[in-house]
C-alpha cells in the first residue's frame, strides 16, 4: 500500500518565525496552496469562494511578478479558473497530477481508463459504508472528506488502507480530516519542480505557503532552493522553515509583500504590534 505523505522529522523544535518580507528588487516566484491556506475550510468544499478583495490582491500581485505566481491545489484546474478567473495562470490542479504553464502548455498524468473506473468504484463503495462522509469526485482522483463527521476519520483510514491493496497505480493522500485516493507518482513538490524549469519561475527565488501534510512534498522542495517555506497554521511536525496562524494572515502577509515589491522594504522588515501575521 502506498500512502502519499513524506518523511518529516517529529524531534522538538523552536517556534517557527513568520517569514521575512521582499525589497523592490527581489525576484520571488510565489507558490500558493488554497484550502487552508488562501481559503478557509468549509464543510462542502464545493461552496467555497474567494472574496472581492483576496482575488484583487491575488491578480496585482501576479501582474507585479510578471505572471511567477501560481496556485498549487488538490482542487482540479478548471476549479481553479472558475474561483479565482485565472485561466492564463500557471498552475497545478489534482496535486500536480494536472499542470498548466504560462502560455497555456498544459500536461496531464495520465492513468489507465479501466484503473480508474476501478478506483472510482471502490471510493463510492467505501463512501457509502459511513454516514457523513462527503465524496469529492476529481475524475482522475477522489477525495472522502470527514468535516461534517470527523469521529469517522479512523475508522474511514482503517478501511481505506485496506482496500489500496486492491488498487495498483494509486495511492492514498492522506490531509486534514480528508482521505484521497489518487494515481501514484506525482505530487506538488514535483510539480513546483516543473514550474520552476520554465519562464517566469525559472532563475527566480521560490516562495511556497501552504498548510496540509500534501504541501510537504513542495516545502522540501522549496527548502532544496534555497527558498522560503512557509506553513499556514499550527499543524506539527512540518518541514516548513517559517509560518502564519491561519488564512487571514497569509492574506496579510501577502498585501505586505506587494507593497514591499511595489515601493521597498527590508528584507528582515519587523512585523508591527497587533498585524495578524505575528504569532500569538
Amino acid at each position: 500500500m502506498s500512502t502519499a505523505t513524506p518523511a518529516i522529522a517529529c524531534a522538538p523544535h523552536d517556534p517557527l518565525p513568520p517569514p521575512p518580507l521582499p525589497d523592490a528588487s527581489t525576484r520571488w516566484a510565489i507558490f500558493l496552496d488554497v484550502d487552508g491556506t488562501l481559503l478557509d475550510f468549509a464543510d462542502d468544499p464545493l461552496a467555497v469562494r474567494p472574496d472581492a478583495a483576496l482575488l484583487e490582491l491575488l491578480h496585482a500581485l501576479h501582474r507585479r511578478l510578471d505572471g511567477a505566481l501560481a496556485l498549487v491545489s488538490g482542487r482540479e484546474l478548471a476549479d481553479l479558473d472558475r474561483l479565482f478567473d485565472a485561466s492564463h495562470w500557471a498552475a497545478a490542479g489534482l496535486h500536480g497530477l494536472q499542470l498548466r504553464h504560462v502560455g497555456g502548455n498544459r500536461r496531464d498524468f495520465a492513468v489507465a481508463p479501466a484503473q480508474q473506473a476501478h478506483m472510482r468504484d471502490v471510493a463510492h463503495t467505501l463512501a457509502a459504508r459511513f454516514d457523513g462522509v462527503q465524496l469529492e469526485d476529481k475524475h482522475a482522483a477522489i477525495a472522502l472528506h470527514c468535516r461534517r463527521a470527523p469521529a469517522q476519520l479512523p475508522a474511514l483510514h482503517e478501511a481505506a488502507i485496506a482496500v489500496m491493496t486492491h488498487l495498483p497505480g494509486y495511492e492514498l493522500q492522506p490531509g486534514n480530516l480528508v482521505l484521497e485516493f489518487k494515481p501514484a507518482g506525482m505530487n506538488k513538490g514535483r510539480a513546483v519542480l516543473e514550474l520552476l524549469q520554465r519562464t517566469p519561475f525559472a532563475g527566480r527565488q521560490p516562495v511556497y505557503l501552504g498548510d496540509d501534510l500534501t504541501d510537504e512534498h513542495a516545502f522540501a522542495s522549496i527548502n532544496a532552493r534555497d527558498g522560503l517555506s512557509v506553513r499556514i497554521g499550527m499543524r506539527e511536525p512540518s518541514l516548513a522553515a517559517f509560518t502564519l496562524p491561519g488564512p487571514a494572515a497569509a492574506e496579510a502577509w501577502l498585501t505586505r509583500v506587494l507593497d514591499a515589491l511595489t515601493h521597498g522594504a527590508p528584507i528582515h522588515a519587523r512585523l508591527p504590534e497587533g498585524d495578524p501575521t505575528r504569532q500569538s
